[in-house]
Formats: structure tokens, sequence, C-alpha cells
């Protein structure tokens, strides 16, 4: 692997300590009938960990190159299936339709690059238990914001309406081949047992979007085509107005809102 042509467009940057990894697994808690779900395992030293603790594991590898690597790596290792395929175009319910399990995971140290859309494709389709990923640190900042932060977003929203959000641990970017501008963080997001009703989650996730289009500017302004009268109350209800911005919004008031329009 010392020889190997590191691709750019893929986001290749390969973890080479494994005592994180081993850290990374254990803090997953990986239950005996999980089925694990991992995109870009590169060199593999992180889905071998895996394997060892959970019942199934499919993993996802968009570089052909890598193949014959893998393939010699686990080629005894009976418990993965190695999908050579782009994870974002696959038709995820049918690549787990043959398998048993009572929980699905998510564990990977996630090309930069593709974090959300991966993220989002998980969080749609299927009826992930945890996530434990490996992310740009800035990125983890975000998805782990709480209301009231700069890093608030609309994917802080989406992710704590669903989860709750744990940063784990930091990794320096010397621990990367080739070493990364910018250090990585764990973050673990595991379902919450009740979530709050929504009328309509479609338009929640169209509203929550809106309300953030510009950072800077007032709910007032980013909602122009709402129910103004409606959102105001409300907000008035939660100590807040239509001249608040949307980092101020808690999830369960973007809930609130949400069922009041929809």
């Amino acid at each position: 692997m010392d020889k190997f042509d590191f691709k750019k467009k893929f986001g290749q940057n390969f973890i080479k300590n494994e005592m994180i990894v081993e850290k990374i697994v254990e803090e997953s808690e990986i239950l005996d009938d999980t089925l694990v779900i991992e995109v870009g395992p590169g060199r593999g030293i992180l889905t071998k960990e895996i394997c060892k603790k959970a019942k199934q594991v499919i993993s996802y590898e968009i570089d052909l190159e890598l193949k014959p690597f893998l393939d010699s790596q686990f080629s005894s290792i009976e418990n993965i299936q190695i999908i050579y395929d782009d994870f974002l175009k696959r038709d995820i319910k049918k690549d787990i339709s043959q398998y048993q399990y009572k929980e699905i995971y998510f564990i990977a140290n996630v090309p930069y690059y593709i974090t959300t859309p991966i993220l989002m494709k998980m969080m749609n389709i299927l009826d992930v238990s945890k996530i434990v990923m490996m992310v740009q640190k800035e990125v983890g900042e975000r998805f782990s914001a709480q209301c009231g932060s700069k890093s608030y977003s609309s994917i802080s929203v989406y992710l704590n309406y669903f989860f709750d959000i744990k940063k784990l641990f930091v990794v320096d970017r010397s621990e990367f081949v080739p070493v990364p501008n910018v250090d990585s963080i764990v973050i673990s997001l595991t379902r919450k047992n009740e979530l709050k009703t929504l009328n309509n989650m479609d338009f929640f996730f169209k509203l929550v979007r809106d309300s953030f289009q510009f950072k800077r500017k007032t709910i007032k302004n980013n909602l122009k085509e709402y129910d103004l009268d409606k959102v105001s109350k409300i907000l008035l209800g939660n100590g807040l107005s239509l001249n608040s911005r949307a980092e101020e919004v808690d999830v369960s008031i973007f809930v609130e809102i949400s069922n009041e329009l929809s």
C-alpha cells in the first residue's frame, strides 16, 4: 500500500493507527446481532476490527484499484461483503435484504467530500440505530452543534431531531496517509427512542432549510413565503420573535412551527 496511488477525487486519506481504529470500534458498542454498513474501507484496518464484533458487514468501495488488495485481505473472513460501487448510487435496501439482523449500525471513516450526502442517504432510507463516523473536525462540530452556537445549522437540526449526538475524540491529521489539511473528529449518533411527532417530514425539512438559507438574516426575512402570523405566535410563546435568527431556534420549536403550518 506504500506505493498506492491515492486519489484526490475519492477523498482518500487512510487511517494508519490501529489503536485509534480499536477505540472507534470500542466506542461503537456493536451488538452481536448487528449489521454494520461501512463506506470507504481504504486499506481495511477499521473494517477488520468491525468484523470481529458485528454479525455481518457490508462495505462499499468505489475505487476498483483497491479490489485486489481488499479481496486478499478479507478472503478468509466470512462475515463481510465488499461491494465495489458508488454507495450513493446503490439501492441500499436491496443490498441488505438478504441479511437477518436486529440492528443496523453505520461505522466509517467517511471521505470528507461526501460526508453529508452519505449521512442524508442513511437517514432517509434506513432505520439506523447508531452512526459512528470519523469526519472533518469542522463538519463534526456542525453536526453536533447546539442551538445558539455559531456552528448550529440546518443539518444540526435534522440530526438532533433523530439522534442523540456525542463528540467522542479528536484525531490528529498526522494519523492519516496522505496527511490531510485538517484534523478529524469521531462522533456518535444514537437514534432517539421517541421522536417528536411531525405532521409532515418533508415540510419540516423544507422549513428548516429555508430558515437557514441566509444565516445573517432574521426568521422574518428568510420565511417571507410562510404564514408569518402563525410563525410569530409560536416564536413569542418560546421567548423569541420574527427578528430572531434560525440559530436561536431549538429543534422542538421548529417541530412546533412545522406542525402548525402543515
